[in-house]
Formats: C-alpha cells, structure tokens, sequence
C-alpha cells in the first residue's frame, strides 16, 4: 500500500506540474479539454526501485546467515583441505614360479574374499605330489617291514632266554651231581685207607666225580653259550627297533613333502586375500611369473582419513571428536566420522630426508601432523573411494553448537528490517524531490 500510495501521489503532481506550465493568459481561450495532457512518467532513481531494495534485502539476508554461520564454525571447528583417503593396500605376489593358465579378474572389479584371481600351470606340481605320496608310501612298507623284523627279534629273545633257562637248570643238575661225585671219592678216600673198599672200586669213584666234574664244566658252558644268544637276540631287537624309528622318520619326512608339495600345488591358484577392488593388474594369460612378481594389488572396503592439520590447530583437538567428511569428489555427500588418534609428531620428520635444523640460517614454518579420521557410517557402494582421494574434514573441538534455524531466523529478520528501512527510504527522497505545495495546485477550470 505504500507504493500504491507514493505512486498516485506522483502522478498528481505530475500533472499539476504539467497543466502549471500553461500560460494563463491563454487558459481563457482555451477549451477544459485541450487544458489537459498525459503526465510524465517520473524518473526513479536506480536505488529507489522497490525490486533493487527486496533483492537487496534478500542479499543482505543471505550474507548474513552465512556470515554468521562461518563465524561461529570457526569458534567451534578445525578443518583443512590437506587431507587424503588412505588404506591397507594388499599387493599380490605368487608364492610359486609357473606359467599363467587363466586369469579371472579385470582392473577395478570388486572382489570378494576368497575368490580365484589368477591359477598358475599345476601340471609340474601335480607330477611332483605324485612322487611324494609315492615316497609316503615307500616308507609306509618300510615301516610294516620293520615292525615284523622286530617280532620276529622279540620272539628270538624269547626263545633264547628259554634255551638260557634250560641250560642253566642242567647246569645247576651238573654241579649237583658233580659235588656229590667229589663227596663220594673223598669218602672213598677214607675207606680205601682203612682197606675197607678195594681200589678198584676206588678207582670208579674217581672217574665218576671225574666225569661229573666235565659234565658240570660242559653244562656251563652252555649256559654261557645260551648267554651269548639271548645277547645276539636283544641285539636284534634293538637294531629292529631303530628300523622301526628310521621308517617312521621317512614316513614323517614323506608326509611333510607331500603336504608342502600339495601347498605348492595349491598355491597355482592365487586367492583373494580380502574383499576389495583390483588395481594395478600386471598379468596377462601365458606370462611367466617369479616368485614374489607382483602381479595386482586390492584396495580393501576399509578405508580411513589422513588430515594433515597445521600444529596451531592441535590445541583442542583429541581423539573421539566428531568430524564431518566432504569428499571433494562427491562434494553433494558428507560423512560422518571421529578422530582416532593424532600422530605423535610432524610428518616431515618421518619423511625420507627430515630438516635438519642446527645447519644454517633457520626460518620458522608452521609444521603439519598427520591426524587419522575413521568413518563412522558405510560409504555410498556406487560410488568409488580410494586411496589418495582429497577430502575436507572439520572436527568439532567444542561442544556447544548453534541450530540452522536461529541463523535463517536472524537473517530473515535483518532482511525484513532492511527492506522496510529501504523501501522508506525511497519514499522520503521522492516526498523531497517533489515539493508538498504543488499537491494543492489545481489546474484552471474554462
């Protein structure tokens, strides 16, 4: 209503201003309707216009609330654009020299764990788990052969100690008979003296204890002889015994060739360590791989933030804050994270060639610390992230914070005041530009 207002107000004093120029000498010859003419549009000043204050009110506005809105996250919040996705890179290597057969993956395809990427010729380590089940085998007769060479040892010893036994009974036999032979002839000795027994007589006595004597000698002998078998039959045993070790050695020493020759056949297929995305593949079907040749590498799901902030901005930093992740690639999404530690020390001094300070002049420079940032929810899965990626990190180093709303309230009131100011405005300067006095000035009736 205001500029409805100004706007009637200013034709009517165009038109006094209009119907004043006419000379009155000649208003009396003229008719009322030739007294008349069409106003003049007035002409606005650029800054009076209402839609250049409104569209300036909204600027204002505008400025305003992310004016303050600036202001208050600096007071509450650290953030830098030195900062980089990061991950545990896996690279590939086969643990077996061989040909390639097959490759099943391409660059930048999602793998999951477990799934075959590349399989090496097994035909050469096949052949060799052959030979060594063969050899297991080998050693596994060995070692039966060897356990009945020592029952049949055992059963030796057995009938040996027996033959030992018998032995020793008919010598004891032979010793008794042989002391009751020398009792008989020194009795005989006596008798003979007193002429009580003839000497032929004598003479049998003698050779019998005489013959008892040998048979006793005899019998010993034996015993010693059975001694000596049943020493040649533990002998046996033992040596039986050690066949049985040695083939239950080479049975473990067959086993543990045909378990590392079955780990190299199984080897010929290159698995995927972790779930992840192939990069830098470098084999192709027919190539010739080496033992530790790099053949691709996956960069896994779990990826993490490294923001090098400036040591300034440390000072109320800690581990757990919350932090807001800008991706510059996908700049339309933030994530939300927290901060997981802070380095403990200035990553040019764990560079390849740190400063040395204590040579020539010395420029202070602020120096920057690498702060780990894990992501708290799952990333978007279309779209790709990787190592190296920039993002922008803010952490919140304090705990109060303001809502949205109050800066859009303040600013709509500050847009609101200045367009009213604004639009009053211009309607005092036109009030100035156009005298009060010229309102009352009527034109001449005929």
């Amino acid at each position: 209503m205001l500029l409805c207002n100004t706007d009637e107000a200013l034709s009517k004093r165009q038109r006094i201003a209009t119907m004043s120029d006419v000379n009155p000498t000649d208003q009396g010859n003229q008719h009322p309707e030739d007294s008349y003419s069409p106003p003049k549009q007035g002409h606005r000043r650029f800054f009076q216009r209402p839609w250049v204050i409104i569209t300036g009110a909204v600027i204002i506005a505008l400025g305003c609330f992310y004016g303050m809105r600036y202001l208050i996250n600096s007071r509450t919040h650290e953030s830098t654009d030195d900062a980089f996705i990061e991950a545990d890179i896996v690279s590939l290597s086969p643990k077996v020299a061989g040909q390639v057969s097959t490759v099943f993956v391409d660059d930048n395809r999602f793998v999951e764990q477990g799934a075959l990427l590349v399989e090496i010729d097994p035909r050469d380590y096949q052949v060799r788990v052959n030979e060594r089940q063969a050899a297991l085998q080998s050693a596994m007769t060995s070692l039966s052969t060897a356990s009945n060479n020592l029952q049949v040892a055992h059963s030796r010893v057995d009938s040996a100690e027996a033959t030992r036994a018998q032995r020793q009974a008919q010598a004891e036999a032979a010793q008794a008979t042989a002391s009751r032979a020398e009792n008989d002839l020194r009795r005989n000795q006596e008798l003979l003296k007193n002429q009580t027994i003839s000497s032929q007589e004598f003479d049998a006595a003698r050779t019998a204890a005489i013959a008892a004597q040998a048979n006793f000698e005899a019998a010993h002998q034996q015993v010693a002889v059975a001694d000596s078998a049943v020493a040649e039959a533990q002998n046996q045993v033992g040596i039986a015994q050690a066949q049985v070790k040695q083939a239950q050695a080479q049975i473990k020493q067959a086993q543990a060739d045909l378990q590392a020759a079955e780990l190299d056949l199984s080897y010929t297929k290159v698995l995927s360590p972790i779930p992840g995305r192939v990069t830098r593949k470098a084999v192709e079907r027919g190539s010739y791989l080496q033992v530790g040749q790099i053949m691709l590498a996956l960069v896994p799901t779990n990826i993490w933030v490294i923001a090098n902030f400036k040591e300034t901005q440390l000072v109320n930093m800690r581990p757990g804050q919350p932090v807001t992740i800008n991706v510059s690639a996908y700049s339309k999404n933030s994530y939300r994270g927290h901060v997981d530690s802070i380095q403990a020390g200035s990553g040019s001094r764990f560079s390849l060639l740190p400063p040395e300070n204590a040579v020539g002049n010395f420029v202070k420079v602020v120096q920057r610390v690498p702060v780990k940032i894990i992501f708290d929810e799952p990333l978007n899965a279309n779209q790709v992230f990787g190592p190296g990626m920039s993002v922008v990190p803010s952490v919140q180093i304090k705990n109060w914070t303001v809502p949205s709303w109050i800066f859009w309230l303040v600013a709509v009131i500050a847009g609101i005041l200045v367009g009213l100011f604004g639009l009053r405005w211009a309607a005092k300067h036109r009030n100035n530009e156009n005298p009060a006095g010229n309102l009352n000035h009527e034109p001449a009736k005929a």
